[in-house]
Protein backbone atom coordinates (compact mmCIF):
# COMPACT_ATOMS: atom_id res chain seq x y z
CA UNK A 1 0.00 0.00 0.00
CA UNK A 2 1.50 3.36 -0.96
CA UNK A 3 1.90 6.26 1.48
CA UNK A 4 -0.91 8.34 0.00
CA UNK A 5 -3.37 5.47 0.26
CA UNK A 6 -2.24 4.66 3.82
CA UNK A 7 -2.60 8.26 4.99
CA UNK A 8 -6.08 8.49 3.48
CA UNK A 9 -7.23 5.33 5.23
CA UNK A 10 -5.69 6.42 8.52
CA UNK A 11 -7.45 9.78 8.39
CA UNK A 12 -10.77 8.10 7.64
CA UNK A 13 -10.29 5.71 10.54
CA UNK A 14 -9.70 8.61 12.94
CA UNK A 15 -12.83 10.42 11.75
CA UNK A 16 -14.93 7.28 12.13
CA UNK A 17 -13.56 6.72 15.63
CA UNK A 18 -14.31 10.30 16.74
CA UNK A 19 -17.78 10.18 15.23
CA UNK A 20 -18.48 6.96 17.07
CA UNK A 21 -17.86 8.68 20.45
CA UNK A 22 -20.98 10.83 19.98
CA UNK A 23 -23.28 8.15 18.56
CA UNK A 24 -24.22 6.04 21.58
CA UNK A 25 -27.93 6.37 20.90
CA UNK A 26 -27.70 5.82 17.15
CA UNK A 27 -28.07 2.14 16.33
CA UNK A 28 -28.59 2.73 12.61
CA UNK A 29 -26.18 0.58 10.57
CA UNK A 30 -23.54 2.68 8.85
CA UNK A 31 -22.95 1.81 5.21
CA UNK A 32 -19.18 1.88 4.74
CA UNK A 33 -17.86 4.36 2.22
CA UNK A 34 -14.18 3.60 2.78
CA UNK A 35 -12.06 0.56 3.40
CA UNK A 36 -11.34 1.82 6.94
CA UNK A 37 -15.04 2.03 7.71
CA UNK A 38 -15.57 -1.47 6.34
CA UNK A 39 -12.79 -2.81 8.55
CA UNK A 40 -12.46 -6.58 8.33
CA UNK A 41 -15.03 -6.62 5.52
CA UNK A 42 -12.64 -4.79 3.22
CA UNK A 43 -10.45 -6.97 1.03
CA UNK A 44 -7.20 -5.61 -0.36
CA UNK A 45 -5.56 -6.94 -3.51
CA UNK A 46 -3.23 -5.67 -6.22
CA UNK A 47 -3.14 -6.35 -9.95
CA UNK A 48 0.17 -5.88 -11.80
CA UNK A 49 0.31 -5.92 -15.57
CA UNK A 50 2.52 -5.59 -18.65
CA UNK A 51 1.82 -5.97 -22.37
CA UNK A 52 3.41 -6.11 -25.81
CA UNK A 53 6.69 -7.64 -24.69
CA UNK A 54 7.81 -8.19 -28.30
CA UNK A 55 10.92 -10.19 -27.46
CA UNK A 56 12.38 -7.73 -24.94
CA UNK A 57 13.48 -10.35 -22.42
CA UNK A 58 16.90 -8.66 -22.14
CA UNK A 59 17.65 -5.09 -21.15
CA UNK A 60 18.20 -2.46 -23.86
CA UNK A 61 21.64 -1.22 -24.82
CA UNK A 62 21.07 1.63 -22.36
CA UNK A 63 20.30 -0.75 -19.49
CA UNK A 64 16.55 -0.08 -19.60
CA UNK A 65 13.72 -2.54 -18.78
CA UNK A 66 14.48 -6.30 -19.22
CA UNK A 67 12.94 -9.26 -17.42
CA UNK A 68 15.61 -9.49 -14.74
CA UNK A 69 14.87 -5.96 -13.49
CA UNK A 70 11.14 -6.63 -13.88
CA UNK A 71 11.51 -9.67 -11.62
CA UNK A 72 13.19 -7.58 -8.91
CA UNK A 73 10.49 -4.91 -9.04
CA UNK A 74 7.59 -7.36 -8.99
CA UNK A 75 9.08 -9.32 -6.09
CA UNK A 76 9.45 -6.07 -4.14
CA UNK A 77 5.79 -5.21 -4.78
CA UNK A 78 4.70 -8.73 -3.83
CA UNK A 79 6.48 -8.41 -0.50
CA UNK A 80 4.97 -4.98 0.16
CA UNK A 81 1.44 -6.08 -0.73
CA UNK A 82 1.74 -9.18 1.45
CA UNK A 83 2.99 -7.18 4.44
CA UNK A 84 -0.12 -4.97 4.20
CA UNK A 85 -2.46 -7.95 4.18
CA UNK A 86 -3.08 -8.06 0.44
CA UNK A 87 -2.46 -10.55 -2.34
CA UNK A 88 -1.48 -10.05 -5.97
CA UNK A 89 -2.40 -11.06 -9.51
CA UNK A 90 0.05 -10.63 -12.41
CA UNK A 91 -1.36 -10.40 -15.95
CA UNK A 92 -0.01 -9.86 -19.47
CA UNK A 93 -1.86 -8.19 -22.34
CA UNK A 94 -0.12 -10.44 -24.89
CA UNK A 95 2.17 -10.10 -27.91
CA UNK A 96 5.13 -11.88 -26.36
CA UNK A 97 6.48 -12.67 -29.84
CA UNK A 98 8.34 -10.71 -32.49
CA UNK A 99 10.60 -7.72 -32.27
CA UNK A 100 14.12 -8.65 -31.17
CA UNK A 101 16.31 -11.08 -33.14
CA UNK A 102 17.69 -12.91 -30.10
CA UNK A 103 14.11 -13.80 -29.21
CA UNK A 104 12.78 -14.28 -32.74
CA UNK A 105 15.52 -16.76 -33.63
CA UNK A 106 14.50 -18.85 -30.61
CA UNK A 107 10.71 -18.63 -31.07
CA UNK A 108 10.41 -16.49 -27.90
CA UNK A 109 11.51 -19.34 -25.62
CA UNK A 110 13.55 -16.98 -23.40
CA UNK A 111 10.54 -14.68 -23.03
CA UNK A 112 8.23 -17.44 -21.82
CA UNK A 113 10.95 -18.81 -19.53
CA UNK A 114 11.36 -15.31 -18.12
CA UNK A 115 7.61 -15.00 -17.55
CA UNK A 116 7.66 -18.31 -15.68
CA UNK A 117 10.47 -17.04 -13.45
CA UNK A 118 8.57 -13.80 -12.77
CA UNK A 119 5.48 -15.93 -12.03
CA UNK A 120 2.80 -14.53 -14.31
CA UNK A 121 -0.71 -15.76 -13.55
CA UNK A 122 -2.25 -15.45 -17.04
CA UNK A 123 -1.89 -13.72 -20.40
CA UNK A 124 -4.11 -12.66 -23.26
CA UNK A 125 -3.26 -14.15 -26.63
CA UNK A 126 -1.92 -11.41 -28.93
CA UNK A 127 -2.06 -11.18 -32.70
CA UNK A 128 1.74 -11.61 -32.89
CA UNK A 129 1.42 -15.00 -31.25
CA UNK A 130 0.39 -16.03 -34.78
CA UNK A 131 3.57 -14.83 -36.52
CA UNK A 132 4.76 -18.44 -36.39
CA UNK A 133 3.16 -21.77 -37.30
CA UNK A 134 0.62 -23.06 -34.79
CA UNK A 135 3.12 -25.75 -33.81
CA UNK A 136 5.34 -22.99 -32.37
CA UNK A 137 2.40 -21.46 -30.52
CA UNK A 138 1.52 -24.88 -29.11
CA UNK A 139 5.14 -25.25 -27.95
CA UNK A 140 4.92 -21.89 -26.18
CA UNK A 141 1.66 -22.91 -24.54
CA UNK A 142 3.30 -26.06 -23.20
CA UNK A 143 6.32 -24.07 -22.01
CA UNK A 144 4.24 -21.50 -20.13
CA UNK A 145 3.41 -22.21 -16.47
CA UNK A 146 0.32 -20.01 -16.80
CA UNK A 147 -2.76 -20.10 -19.04
CA UNK A 148 -2.96 -18.31 -22.38
CA UNK A 149 -6.52 -17.00 -22.54
CA UNK A 150 -8.70 -16.19 -25.55
CA UNK A 151 -12.46 -16.69 -25.49
CA UNK A 152 -12.98 -15.59 -29.10
CA UNK A 153 -10.54 -17.82 -31.02
CA UNK A 154 -11.97 -21.03 -32.45
CA UNK A 155 -10.54 -23.88 -34.50
CA UNK A 156 -12.54 -26.09 -36.80
CA UNK A 157 -12.53 -29.75 -35.77
CA UNK A 158 -14.22 -32.84 -37.17
CA UNK A 159 -16.44 -34.77 -34.74
CA UNK A 160 -17.21 -38.49 -34.73
CA UNK A 161 -20.02 -37.93 -37.27
CA UNK A 162 -17.59 -36.21 -39.69
CA UNK A 163 -19.26 -32.87 -39.02
CA UNK A 164 -17.29 -29.68 -38.67
CA UNK A 165 -17.57 -27.94 -35.34
CA UNK A 166 -15.92 -24.85 -33.88
CA UNK A 167 -13.99 -25.47 -30.68
CA UNK A 168 -12.18 -22.85 -28.63
CA UNK A 169 -8.46 -23.05 -29.24
CA UNK A 170 -7.59 -21.60 -25.83
CA UNK A 171 -9.15 -21.48 -22.39
CA UNK A 172 -11.76 -18.68 -22.37
CA UNK A 173 -11.18 -17.70 -18.75
CA UNK A 174 -9.54 -18.66 -15.50
CA UNK A 175 -10.78 -18.16 -11.95
CA UNK A 176 -8.28 -17.06 -9.30
CA UNK A 177 -8.82 -16.83 -5.56
CA UNK A 178 -7.11 -13.66 -4.35
CA UNK A 179 -7.28 -12.88 -0.65
CA UNK A 180 -10.59 -14.70 -0.37
CA UNK A 181 -12.14 -13.17 -3.49
CA UNK A 182 -12.85 -15.25 -6.56
CA UNK A 183 -11.85 -13.29 -9.64
CA UNK A 184 -12.61 -14.54 -13.14
CA UNK A 185 -10.18 -13.34 -15.82
CA UNK A 186 -11.50 -13.58 -19.39
CA UNK A 187 -9.07 -13.49 -22.32
CA UNK A 188 -9.91 -11.74 -25.62
CA UNK A 189 -7.95 -11.11 -28.83
CA UNK A 190 -8.52 -8.48 -31.51
CA UNK A 191 -10.63 -9.77 -34.37
CA UNK A 192 -8.17 -7.95 -36.66
CA UNK A 193 -5.87 -10.96 -36.21
CA UNK A 194 -7.78 -12.59 -39.05
CA UNK A 195 -6.31 -9.95 -41.41
CA UNK A 196 -3.12 -8.78 -39.70
CA UNK A 197 -2.02 -12.24 -38.58
CA UNK A 198 -0.06 -14.33 -41.04
CA UNK A 199 -2.82 -15.80 -43.25
CA UNK A 200 -0.85 -19.02 -43.66
CA UNK A 201 -0.96 -19.62 -39.92
CA UNK A 202 -4.47 -18.37 -39.02
CA UNK A 203 -6.38 -19.95 -41.90
CA UNK A 204 -7.59 -22.78 -39.64
CA UNK A 205 -8.91 -20.36 -37.02
CA UNK A 206 -12.01 -18.21 -36.58
CA UNK A 207 -11.86 -14.95 -34.65
CA UNK A 208 -15.26 -13.89 -33.35
CA UNK A 209 -16.23 -10.43 -32.14
CA UNK A 210 -14.94 -9.91 -28.58
CA UNK A 211 -17.97 -7.83 -27.54
CA UNK A 212 -20.28 -10.72 -28.47
CA UNK A 213 -18.07 -13.37 -26.91
CA UNK A 214 -17.59 -11.64 -23.57
CA UNK A 215 -21.34 -11.42 -23.03
CA UNK A 216 -21.62 -15.19 -23.45
CA UNK A 217 -18.76 -15.87 -21.06
CA UNK A 218 -20.02 -13.39 -18.45
CA UNK A 219 -23.45 -15.03 -18.58
CA UNK A 220 -21.82 -18.43 -18.09
CA UNK A 221 -19.77 -17.25 -15.11
CA UNK A 222 -22.75 -15.52 -13.48
CA UNK A 223 -25.00 -18.54 -13.99
CA UNK A 224 -22.43 -20.77 -12.31
CA UNK A 225 -21.91 -18.30 -9.47
CA UNK A 226 -18.19 -19.01 -9.54
CA UNK A 227 -16.79 -15.48 -9.26
CA UNK A 228 -17.15 -12.36 -7.13
CA UNK A 229 -15.56 -10.14 -9.77
CA UNK A 230 -14.95 -10.39 -13.51
CA UNK A 231 -11.84 -8.96 -15.15
CA UNK A 232 -10.67 -9.21 -18.75
CA UNK A 233 -7.12 -9.42 -20.02
CA UNK A 234 -7.23 -8.37 -23.65
CA UNK A 235 -5.15 -7.74 -26.73
CA UNK A 236 -7.51 -5.37 -28.54
CA UNK A 237 -6.06 -1.90 -28.19
CA UNK A 238 -7.10 1.21 -26.29
CA UNK A 239 -8.56 4.00 -28.40
CA UNK A 240 -9.68 7.13 -26.57
CA UNK A 241 -13.46 7.56 -26.60
CA UNK A 242 -13.63 4.40 -28.77
CA UNK A 243 -12.18 6.18 -31.83
CA UNK A 244 -10.53 3.07 -33.23
CA UNK A 245 -10.36 4.26 -36.83
CA UNK A 246 -9.35 1.47 -39.18
CA UNK A 247 -8.64 -0.87 -36.26
CA UNK A 248 -11.18 -3.31 -34.87
CA UNK A 249 -13.08 -2.05 -31.79
CA UNK A 250 -10.90 -1.97 -28.70
CA UNK A 251 -11.21 -1.98 -24.92
CA UNK A 252 -13.40 1.14 -24.66
CA UNK A 253 -15.99 -0.31 -27.03
CA UNK A 254 -15.80 -3.59 -25.10
CA UNK A 255 -16.50 -1.90 -21.77
CA UNK A 256 -19.41 0.05 -23.23
CA UNK A 257 -20.92 -3.10 -24.75
CA UNK A 258 -21.49 -4.98 -21.48
CA UNK A 259 -24.03 -4.36 -18.75
CA UNK A 260 -22.69 -1.83 -16.27
CA UNK A 261 -21.32 -3.60 -13.23
CA UNK A 262 -20.62 -6.89 -15.01
CA UNK A 263 -17.00 -6.13 -15.96
CA UNK A 264 -14.81 -4.69 -13.22
CA UNK A 265 -11.62 -4.01 -15.15
CA UNK A 266 -9.85 -4.53 -18.47
CA UNK A 267 -6.10 -5.11 -18.55
CA UNK A 268 -5.13 -4.48 -22.16
CA UNK A 269 -2.51 -4.39 -24.86
CA UNK A 270 -2.05 -4.09 -28.65
CA UNK A 271 -2.12 -0.30 -29.17
CA UNK A 272 1.12 -0.01 -27.17
CA UNK A 273 0.30 3.22 -25.37
CA UNK A 274 0.34 4.22 -21.70
CA UNK A 275 -3.35 4.62 -20.93
CA UNK A 276 -3.29 7.77 -18.82
CA UNK A 277 -6.41 9.84 -19.36
CA UNK A 278 -7.64 13.40 -19.02
CA UNK A 279 -10.14 14.14 -16.25
CA UNK A 280 -13.13 13.62 -18.58
CA UNK A 281 -11.78 10.30 -19.92
CA UNK A 282 -12.23 11.53 -23.49
CA UNK A 283 -8.60 12.12 -24.44
CA UNK A 284 -5.14 11.07 -23.32
CA UNK A 285 -3.29 13.11 -20.72
CA UNK A 286 -0.76 15.05 -22.77
CA UNK A 287 1.13 15.93 -19.61
CA UNK A 288 1.95 12.32 -18.76
CA UNK A 289 5.64 11.61 -18.52
CA UNK A 290 7.42 8.46 -17.28
CA UNK A 291 7.19 8.36 -13.52
CA UNK A 292 4.37 10.92 -13.34
CA UNK A 293 0.79 10.38 -12.13
CA UNK A 294 -1.45 8.27 -14.35
CA UNK A 295 -5.25 8.13 -14.40
CA UNK A 296 -6.51 4.90 -16.03
CA UNK A 297 -9.60 5.03 -18.20
CA UNK A 298 -13.05 4.48 -16.74
CA UNK A 299 -15.90 3.55 -19.07
CA UNK A 300 -19.34 2.30 -18.11
CA UNK A 301 -18.10 1.48 -14.61
CA UNK A 302 -15.10 -0.47 -15.93
CA UNK A 303 -11.48 0.45 -15.24
CA UNK A 304 -9.28 0.15 -18.36
CA UNK A 305 -5.49 -0.08 -18.10
CA UNK A 306 -2.50 -0.57 -20.39
CA UNK A 307 1.23 -0.27 -19.64
CA UNK A 308 2.72 0.95 -22.93
CA UNK A 309 5.12 -1.74 -24.28
CA UNK A 310 8.25 -3.90 -23.91
CA UNK A 311 8.10 -4.05 -20.11
CA UNK A 312 9.08 -0.38 -19.88
CA UNK A 313 6.54 -0.15 -17.08
CA UNK A 314 4.80 -2.43 -14.67
CA UNK A 315 1.24 -1.25 -14.23
CA UNK A 316 0.14 -1.35 -10.60
CA UNK A 317 -3.50 -1.19 -9.52
CA UNK A 318 -4.23 -1.33 -5.76
CA UNK A 319 -7.86 -2.34 -5.24
CA UNK A 320 -10.21 -2.36 -2.26
CA UNK A 321 -13.37 -4.47 -2.27
CA UNK A 322 -16.10 -3.73 0.25
CA UNK A 323 -19.86 -3.34 0.30
CA UNK A 324 -20.05 -5.51 -2.79
CA UNK A 325 -18.19 -2.94 -4.87
CA UNK A 326 -14.68 -2.58 -6.26
CA UNK A 327 -12.71 0.61 -5.60
CA UNK A 328 -9.38 1.67 -7.10
CA UNK A 329 -7.29 3.02 -4.23
CA UNK A 330 -4.23 3.85 -6.29
CA UNK A 331 -2.83 3.36 -9.78
CA UNK A 332 0.55 4.00 -11.32
CA UNK A 333 2.84 2.94 -14.14
CA UNK A 334 6.11 2.03 -12.44
CA UNK A 335 9.13 2.64 -14.73
CA UNK A 336 11.55 -0.26 -15.10
CA UNK A 337 14.96 1.42 -15.25
CA UNK A 338 13.78 3.91 -17.87
CA UNK A 339 16.16 6.76 -18.56
CA UNK A 340 15.93 10.30 -19.92
CA UNK A 341 18.64 12.66 -21.12
CA UNK A 342 19.63 15.43 -18.76
CA UNK A 343 20.65 18.96 -19.76
CA UNK A 344 24.05 17.64 -20.81
CA UNK A 345 22.59 14.90 -22.97
CA UNK A 346 23.54 12.13 -20.53
CA UNK A 347 20.95 9.40 -19.93
CA UNK A 348 19.88 9.27 -16.28
CA UNK A 349 17.43 6.97 -14.49
CA UNK A 350 14.08 8.72 -14.08
CA UNK A 351 13.38 6.74 -10.91
CA UNK A 352 15.42 4.75 -8.45
CA UNK A 353 17.59 2.17 -10.21
CA UNK A 354 16.34 -1.40 -10.00
CA UNK A 355 19.03 -4.04 -9.61
CA UNK A 356 18.29 -6.90 -12.05
CA UNK A 357 17.60 -10.26 -10.43
CA UNK A 358 20.85 -12.23 -10.65
CA UNK A 359 19.24 -15.64 -11.11
CA UNK A 360 16.92 -14.53 -13.90
CA UNK A 361 19.77 -12.71 -15.59
CA UNK A 362 22.02 -15.78 -15.59
CA UNK A 363 19.26 -18.09 -16.80
CA UNK A 364 18.45 -15.77 -19.72
CA UNK A 365 22.03 -14.79 -20.55
CA UNK A 366 22.78 -17.84 -22.79
CA UNK A 367 19.76 -16.98 -24.95
CA UNK A 368 20.98 -13.41 -25.33
CA UNK A 369 24.45 -14.61 -26.32
CA UNK A 370 23.30 -17.36 -28.67
CA UNK A 371 23.88 -16.33 -32.24
CA UNK A 372 25.37 -13.04 -31.06
CA UNK A 373 28.38 -13.27 -33.34
CA UNK A 374 26.28 -13.43 -36.50
CA UNK A 375 23.86 -10.77 -35.29
CA UNK A 376 26.68 -8.34 -34.58
CA UNK A 377 28.12 -8.59 -38.12
CA UNK A 378 28.41 -5.12 -39.64
CA UNK A 379 27.10 -5.27 -43.21
CA UNK A 380 27.09 -1.58 -44.16
CA UNK A 381 26.71 2.00 -43.01
CA UNK A 382 24.15 4.76 -43.41
CA UNK A 383 24.87 8.48 -43.49
CA UNK A 384 21.57 9.31 -41.79
CA UNK A 385 18.62 7.82 -39.95
CA UNK A 386 16.56 5.33 -41.93
CA UNK A 387 13.07 6.12 -40.69
CA UNK A 388 10.93 3.24 -39.49
CA UNK A 389 9.30 4.68 -36.37
CA UNK A 390 5.72 3.44 -36.18
CA UNK A 391 4.23 6.93 -35.82
CA UNK A 392 5.95 8.07 -39.02
CA UNK A 393 6.23 5.09 -41.34
CA UNK A 394 2.49 4.39 -41.07
CA UNK A 395 1.65 7.96 -42.04
CA UNK A 396 3.97 8.84 -44.92
CA UNK A 397 6.52 7.53 -47.39
CA UNK A 398 9.94 7.12 -45.73
CA UNK A 399 13.50 6.38 -46.80
CA UNK A 400 13.53 3.05 -44.98
CA UNK A 401 10.20 2.03 -46.46
CA UNK A 402 11.56 2.80 -49.91
CA UNK A 403 14.88 1.08 -49.20
CA UNK A 404 13.08 -2.14 -48.27
CA UNK A 405 10.72 -1.91 -51.25
CA UNK A 406 13.67 -1.22 -53.58
CA UNK A 407 15.55 -4.24 -52.19
CA UNK A 408 12.52 -6.44 -52.93
CA UNK A 409 12.03 -4.96 -56.40
CA UNK A 410 15.70 -5.38 -57.30
CA UNK A 411 15.83 -8.98 -56.07
CA UNK A 412 12.97 -10.19 -58.28
CA UNK A 413 13.39 -7.60 -61.08
CA UNK A 414 9.87 -6.20 -60.66
CA UNK A 415 8.56 -2.89 -62.02
CA UNK A 416 6.70 -1.87 -58.87
CA UNK A 417 7.21 -2.82 -55.22
CA UNK A 418 4.75 -2.38 -52.38
CA UNK A 419 5.84 -2.79 -48.77
CA UNK A 420 3.26 -2.66 -45.98
CA UNK A 421 4.36 -0.28 -43.23
CA UNK A 422 3.21 -2.69 -40.52
CA UNK A 423 6.10 -4.89 -41.60
CA UNK A 424 8.63 -2.15 -40.84
CA UNK A 425 9.27 -2.62 -37.13
CA UNK A 426 12.08 -0.19 -36.27
CA UNK A 427 14.39 2.53 -37.56
CA UNK A 428 18.09 2.18 -38.35
CA UNK A 429 20.19 4.92 -36.81
CA UNK A 430 23.09 6.76 -38.45
CA UNK A 431 26.31 4.74 -38.58
CA UNK A 432 27.01 1.02 -38.84
CA UNK A 433 24.25 -1.35 -39.91
CA UNK A 434 24.37 -4.83 -38.40
CA UNK A 435 22.56 -8.04 -39.23
CA UNK A 436 20.68 -7.53 -35.97
CA UNK A 437 19.40 -4.19 -37.26
CA UNK A 438 18.00 -5.92 -40.34
CA UNK A 439 16.23 -8.62 -38.32
CA UNK A 440 14.84 -6.01 -35.95
CA UNK A 441 13.40 -4.05 -38.86
CA UNK A 442 12.03 -7.15 -40.63
CA UNK A 443 11.35 -9.90 -38.07
CA UNK A 444 8.44 -11.73 -39.73
CA UNK A 445 10.26 -13.91 -42.27
CA UNK A 446 7.79 -13.17 -45.07
CA UNK A 447 8.77 -14.23 -48.54
CA UNK A 448 8.97 -11.97 -51.59
CA UNK A 449 6.30 -12.59 -54.22
CA UNK A 450 5.98 -11.51 -57.85
CA UNK A 451 2.94 -11.20 -60.08
CA UNK A 452 2.32 -9.80 -63.57
CA UNK A 453 -0.68 -7.51 -64.09
CA UNK A 454 -2.06 -5.30 -66.79
CA UNK A 455 -2.10 -1.59 -66.14
CA UNK A 456 -5.82 -1.77 -65.46
CA UNK A 457 -5.36 -4.58 -62.94
CA UNK A 458 -2.53 -2.70 -61.23
CA UNK A 459 -4.78 0.36 -60.91
CA UNK A 460 -7.59 -1.73 -59.43
CA UNK A 461 -5.19 -3.33 -56.98
CA UNK A 462 -3.83 0.03 -55.84
CA UNK A 463 -7.35 1.49 -55.59
CA UNK A 464 -7.69 -0.69 -52.49
CA UNK A 465 -4.12 -0.69 -51.23
CA UNK A 466 -3.47 3.06 -51.36
CA UNK A 467 -6.79 4.51 -50.15
CA UNK A 468 -8.92 4.54 -47.02
CA UNK A 469 -10.04 0.97 -47.64
CA UNK A 470 -6.69 -0.34 -46.42
CA UNK A 471 -3.76 2.04 -46.64
CA UNK A 472 -5.08 4.92 -44.56
CA UNK A 473 -3.08 7.14 -42.25
CA UNK A 474 -1.83 5.25 -39.20
CA UNK A 475 -2.65 1.82 -40.59
CA UNK A 476 -0.18 -1.04 -40.81
CA UNK A 477 -1.47 -1.47 -44.34
CA UNK A 478 -0.23 1.98 -45.37
CA UNK A 479 1.90 1.18 -48.46
CA UNK A 480 5.48 2.20 -49.08
CA UNK A 481 5.65 2.22 -52.90
CA UNK A 482 8.50 2.47 -55.38
CA UNK A 483 8.55 2.26 -59.17
CA UNK A 484 5.70 4.53 -60.15
CA UNK A 485 4.16 7.98 -60.06
CA UNK A 486 0.49 8.36 -59.17
CA UNK A 487 -2.18 10.48 -57.57
CA UNK A 488 -4.35 8.94 -54.87
CA UNK A 489 -7.87 10.42 -54.66
CA UNK A 490 -8.81 9.68 -51.07
CA UNK A 491 -12.42 10.72 -51.54
CA UNK A 492 -13.10 8.69 -54.68
CA UNK A 493 -10.89 5.83 -53.44
CA UNK A 494 -9.14 5.66 -56.78
CA UNK A 495 -5.60 6.10 -58.04
CA UNK A 496 -4.36 7.60 -61.27
CA UNK A 497 -0.99 6.25 -62.40
CA UNK A 498 1.07 8.43 -64.73
CA UNK A 499 4.40 6.57 -64.89
CA UNK A 500 5.72 3.09 -64.19
CA UNK A 501 9.46 2.63 -63.91
CA UNK A 502 10.07 5.89 -65.73
CA UNK A 503 7.76 5.12 -68.66
CA UNK A 504 4.31 6.46 -69.44
CA UNK A 505 1.59 4.31 -67.92
CA UNK A 506 -0.60 2.21 -70.21
CA UNK A 507 -3.80 0.43 -69.19
CA UNK A 508 -3.02 -2.47 -71.54
CA UNK A 509 0.70 -2.85 -70.83
CA UNK A 510 1.91 -5.62 -68.51
CA UNK A 511 3.71 -4.72 -65.28
CA UNK A 512 5.31 -6.87 -62.62
CA UNK A 513 4.56 -6.24 -58.96
CA UNK A 514 6.14 -7.52 -55.76
CA UNK A 515 4.49 -7.55 -52.34
CA UNK A 516 5.29 -9.50 -49.16
CA UNK A 517 3.67 -12.93 -48.99
CA UNK A 518 1.71 -11.77 -45.95
CA UNK A 519 -0.11 -9.17 -48.07
CA UNK A 520 -0.43 -11.39 -51.12
CA UNK A 521 -2.44 -13.78 -48.94
CA UNK A 522 -4.77 -10.96 -47.86
CA UNK A 523 -2.91 -9.68 -44.81
CA UNK A 524 -3.75 -6.10 -43.72
CA UNK A 525 -6.86 -6.35 -45.88
CA UNK A 526 -4.90 -6.30 -49.15
CA UNK A 527 -6.60 -7.96 -52.13
CA UNK A 528 -5.71 -11.64 -52.29
CA UNK A 529 -3.57 -12.47 -55.29
CA UNK A 530 -1.89 -15.60 -56.61
CA UNK A 531 1.68 -14.55 -57.31
CA UNK A 532 4.85 -16.53 -57.81
CA UNK A 533 6.28 -17.38 -54.37
CA UNK A 534 9.95 -16.66 -54.98
CA UNK A 535 11.19 -18.29 -51.79
CA UNK A 536 13.32 -15.26 -50.92
CA UNK A 537 12.90 -14.24 -47.27
CA UNK A 538 12.45 -10.49 -46.71
CA UNK A 539 15.16 -10.02 -44.06
CA UNK A 540 17.68 -11.95 -46.09
CA UNK A 541 16.84 -9.87 -49.16
CA UNK A 542 17.40 -6.65 -47.21
CA UNK A 543 20.61 -8.10 -45.71
CA UNK A 544 22.13 -8.95 -49.10
CA UNK A 545 20.99 -5.64 -50.64
CA UNK A 546 22.68 -3.55 -47.92
CA UNK A 547 25.77 -5.76 -47.86
CA UNK A 548 26.19 -5.36 -51.62
CA UNK A 549 25.81 -1.57 -51.53
CA UNK A 550 27.83 -1.17 -48.29
CA UNK A 551 27.23 2.58 -48.03
CA UNK A 552 23.58 3.60 -47.83
CA UNK A 553 22.94 7.24 -48.70
CA UNK A 554 19.60 8.35 -47.26
CA UNK A 555 19.22 10.85 -50.10
CA UNK A 556 19.15 7.97 -52.60
CA UNK A 557 16.06 6.48 -50.96
CA UNK A 558 14.33 9.66 -49.83
CA UNK A 559 10.76 9.82 -51.23
CA UNK A 560 10.59 12.15 -54.22
CA UNK A 561 8.06 14.92 -53.65
CA UNK A 562 5.07 14.52 -55.92
CA UNK A 563 5.75 10.93 -56.96
CA UNK A 564 2.90 9.71 -54.80
CA UNK A 565 0.43 12.54 -54.22
CA UNK A 566 -2.65 12.19 -52.02
CA UNK A 567 -5.51 14.50 -52.97
CA UNK A 568 -8.92 15.25 -51.44
CA UNK A 569 -7.32 14.58 -48.08
CA UNK A 570 -6.19 16.64 -45.13
CA UNK A 571 -2.65 15.54 -45.91
CA UNK A 572 -0.64 15.15 -49.11
CA UNK A 573 1.12 12.22 -47.42
CA UNK A 574 -1.78 9.86 -46.69
CA UNK A 575 -5.52 9.40 -46.77
CA UNK A 576 -7.20 10.20 -43.48
CA UNK A 577 -9.17 7.25 -42.16
CA UNK A 578 -12.78 8.31 -42.69
CA UNK A 579 -13.97 6.01 -39.89
CA UNK A 580 -12.24 8.17 -37.29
Amino acid sequence: MNKTMFKGLLATAVIVALTGCNSDDDNTAVIPTTCAEAGADCTLFTVLHTNDNHGRFWESKYGEYGMAARKTLIDQIRAEVSSNGGEMLLLSGGDINTGVPESDLLDARPDFIGMNLIEYDAMAVGNHEFDNPLSVLDMQRELANFPMLAANIYKTEIDNDDKETLVRYFEPYKIFEINGLKIAVIGLTTEDTATIGNPEFVKELTFTKPADEIKKVIAEIKAAGTADLIFATTHMGHYADSQSGSNAPGDVALARAVTKGDLAAVIGGHSQNPVCMSADYQTYDDAFKPGADCRPDMQNGTYIMQAHEWGKYVGRADFEYFGGELHLADYKLVPVNLKAKDADGVRQFIAEKITPDAIVREILRPYQEEGGEKLSEVIGTTDGKLEGDRSIVRNQQTNLGHLIAEAHRTKVMADVAVMNSGGVRASIETGDISYKDVLTVQPFANTITKITMTGTQLTEYLNTVATVNVGSKGSGGYPQIVGLKMNVDCSAKKVTISEVKGNTYSATAEYSLTVPSFNAAGGDGYPKISPVMTGYVDAEVLYTFIKAKKDILVSEFAPIAGNIQFINSESVLACKDTTQ
